[in-house]
């Protein structure tokens, strides 16, 4: 008969999930269907098996940890017990339909620690769960005993009978057909008075027997964690390559000049008029879209396409003094002819918007919009909804300021006097957007509005189109951009772009990568309207080509924002991060044609780095990544892996100089033996080379900016991950 502990085959075999929830690996065990004793965070109890300190933890588990489906993260614990009885432990993921999928097997991560560990893969997308189970395993605890007592022997028949006990016992948890007729056969030989005693523990022992054990094991005093939340999303949450360009200026064309203006130059001639340059629109900015696809693009994002405002209108450079056909900033959002919900009628229509999305998905391109809540003097709101602004005692309102940044042409947003109606007009937008196939948001200095007023906003959105994505544009304190991240964004712009030693890679990577990744995302933009780096400026081209290199390897989502293929890099002035005339103040034309035909273009490179990034799985995670030793500061080193696939990659970060080092690989880390060597191929040149634990590398800038090789390649999946 069963004891309480143990359930019978027949109802094991009746409420086996198996298929159900958690992908199931071959050490994967159905788990039994035994009431685990509660471990709830408000009571005073601890488990009979103490289950402590499980992580991933998000705000002690009142918000989800997060994941996207198919992706691999550990689960640990502290697990013990009094005394020297032996204690196992386990995972069990919970599907959203509330089904238990296959169990995973812990194993203590280091001995002595009673830290225990497991790797876990979510499949679908949902809310799921995640629970830590522990319990105390009397038969390793009696094999532990009898490997000791039988040689020695000490109470030899006590011995084999209490282990014969056990076994029959546990037999009744092991299916006919995953090795009961094993389990029973030691039970037999246990109870075999006619053999040594040696003989008759051998016989408890045979692989196939412990191997049926392992699978179902006889599980007492169970213990468990509350079940902990866990969002699973789609997997262009964590991975994908991002474009960004401005509509205004794909397609824009220089306007000829009118007549000479009535005004006399100092030479007493006419002065001739200035050139004008007209807006692209949505139909011309279609036609780059071929282009951004072939280099692999996977995100075409776009600054805030609405009318802009004219009182304060920004001229170029970030004059005061615009002249009469300055465009303007696209983030002063407003003027009369509409505002959030509607387009710049120099962009086009709504018609022209959808045809640019259409033009997008035909090219198996997404489009994030840019959402700034923010408004121009001009918005339509600031008539209609006075209290959502800050008046100061006069009567105005206050203009946005970042010192020592000035924003005369954008109005900020008061929150408190009418929350409700802001998080209400927001979602209307955010869904007016959705209606015309806008699944990504690219959203404009969340830092600056209240915390709770995206919660609010991101959950509304989710609950019905958990597809929808958020990306937070936040450069601020580290607790803001995670609480953020923790409230519902998606995805984070992170401090890569000021991140240029190998000190100062390793650790913010090894941070990204570690228990951070549970809640935040980062985004790897190499570079944005707003910040063009030091590095970047002083570097040049070989700069532009070290920071795409990183970006792509390190991180399973990175962006470029127009012009970095072709190593724009003049700022307005010294030490300032912002471009000499900027985009987010004119329309800037580029001719791409001529640059890639004089071979001016970074556009193969990037090309191949998503290329690679496609092909190999180890780049599409985030959670495994291991830096190995240099004796040069000036070359990093670092593999990813997911699963037989690994990458590794060599990067010069000086882009002045050549430098040579003596890289030394951590060999286990890559599943290789110590003395092992391995051919490789650079993703990069096409070169081969045989590396071993250590090797020598020469990387030149501006012609061997680094070494990806793949180490073990994925096997063929028929094609790109789904999104």
């Amino acid at each position: 008969m069963p004891t309480p502990h143990q359930p019978s085959t027949e109802q094991l075999e009746r409420t086996d999930p198996i298929g159900r929830g958690a992908r199931i690996s071959p050490s994967a065990t159905v788990p039994r269907p035994v009431q685990p004793e509660p471990q709830s965070p408000g009571d005073s109890m601890i488990g009979r098996i103490p289950v402590l300190d499980v992580r991933p933890l998000v705000d002690c588990g009142r918000r989800p940890a997060k994941a996207v489906a198919g992706e691999t993260f550990q689960v640990t614990a502290t697990v013990f017990r009094e005394g020297h009885e032996a204690v196992a432990a386990n995972v069990v993921l919970t599907d959203p339909n509330g089904h238990p999928g296959p169990w995973t097997p812990m194993r203590e991560l280091a001995p002595g620690t009673d830290r225990w560990g497991a790797d876990v893969t979510p499949v679908s997308e949902g809310r799921w769960t995640y629970t830590v189970e522990a319990w105390s395993d009397p038969v390793s605890t009696w094999r532990q005993h009898a490997r000791i007592k039988i040689p020695a022997g000490i109470d030899t028949t006590l011995v084999l009978a209490e282990g014969a006990e056990l076994y029959e016992r546990a037999a009744e948890g092991v299916p006919k057909r995953d090795g009961r007729e094993a389990v029973l056969a030691a039970v037999d030989a246990l109870r075999d008075t006619s053999r040594p005693a040696a003989a008759r523990l051998a016989a408890a022992l045979t692989p196939e027997a412990q191997a049926a054990l392992a699978r179902h094991p006889l599980r007492e005093l169970l213990s468990a964690c509350p079940p902990l939340p866990l969002v699973v999303e789609r997997r262009r949450a964590l991975f994908g390559s991002w474009y960004e360009l401005f509509p205004r200026s794909e397609g824009a064309r220089v306007e000829k000049a009118g007549p000479p203006a009535k005004r006399k130059g100092r030479a007493g001639k006419a002065a001739e008029a200035a050139p004008r340059i007209v807006s692209g629109t949505f139909r011309t900015a279609a036609e780059r879209l071929p282009a951004v696809a072939a280099m692999g693009f996977d995100v075409v994002y776009l600054p805030p396409v609405h009318p802009i405002g004219t009182t304060h209108r920004k001229g170029p450079n970030n004059s005061l003094s615009p002249a009469p056909h300055d465009v303007g900033v696209p983030w002063a959002i407003g003027s009369a002819e509409g505002g959030h919900d509607a387009v710049h009628p120099e962009l086009g229509t709504l018609d022209d918007f959808d045809h640019f999305v259409a033009t997008a998905r035909d090219l198996r391109m997404e489009i994030a919009l840019d959402f700034a809540l923010q408004c121009s003097p001009d918005h339509p709101w600031v008539e209609k909804h006075p209290e959502w602004f800050h008046h100061r005692a006069d009567g105005t309102i206050a203009h946005a300021e970042n010192p020592p940044k000035k924003y005369q042409d954008i109005y900020p947003i008061a929150f408190d006097r009418d929350m409700c109606g802001l998080v209400a007009e927001t979602v209307r937008i955010l869904r007016f957007w959705m209606d015309h196939g806008v699944r990504i948001f690219r959203v404009d200095n969340p830092h600056t509005k209240p915390v709770a007023f995206w919660e609010k906003v991101i959950a509304d959105i989710n609950r019905t189109d958990p597809d929808v994505i958020f990306l937070a544009e936040a450069f601020t304190r580290p607790a803001m951009m995670k609480t953020l991240a923790a409230i519902g964004f998606q995805q984070s712009y992170t401090y890569f772009t000021w991140r240029n030693t190998r000190q100062e890679i390793t650790e913010y990577v090894t941070e990204l990568s570690g228990e951070t990744a549970s809640c935040m995302r980062p985004n790897f933009f190499v570079n944005t309207p707003d910040i063009l780096s030091g590095y970047l400026q002083d570097g040049g081209r070989p700069a532009f080509e070290a920071r795409a290199v990183l970006a792509a390897t390190l991180s399973p989502s990175w962006g470029v924002y127009a012009g970095y293929e072709l190593c724009e890099n003049t700022p307005v002035g010294p030490g300032s991060e912002e471009y000499l005339d900027s985009e987010k103040y004119q329309i800037r034309p580029r001719d791409w044609e001529s640059a890639e035909r004089e071979g001016r273009s970074l556009a193969p490179l990037i090309t191949t780095l998503n290329r690679v990034r496609r092909r190999n799985p180890a780049l599409q995670q985030l959670r495994d990544v291991h830096f190995h030793s240099t004796d040069n500061d000036a070359l990093i080193a670092y593999s990813k892996r997911s699963g037989s696939n690994i990458v590794l990659v060599v990067a010069n970060l000086d882009p002045h100089h050549t430098h040579e080092a003596t890289v030394s690989l951590d060999m286990p880390r890559l599943g290789l033996d110590r003395h092992e060597r391995v051919p490789v191929r650079d993703e990069l040149s096409g070169d081969t080379y045989h590396w071993g634990r250590t090797f020598y590398v020469r990387l030149e800038p501006g012609v061997t900016p680094a070494h990806i090789v793949v180490l073990r390649p994925s096997p063929p999946t028929g094609g790109s991950p789904t999104p």
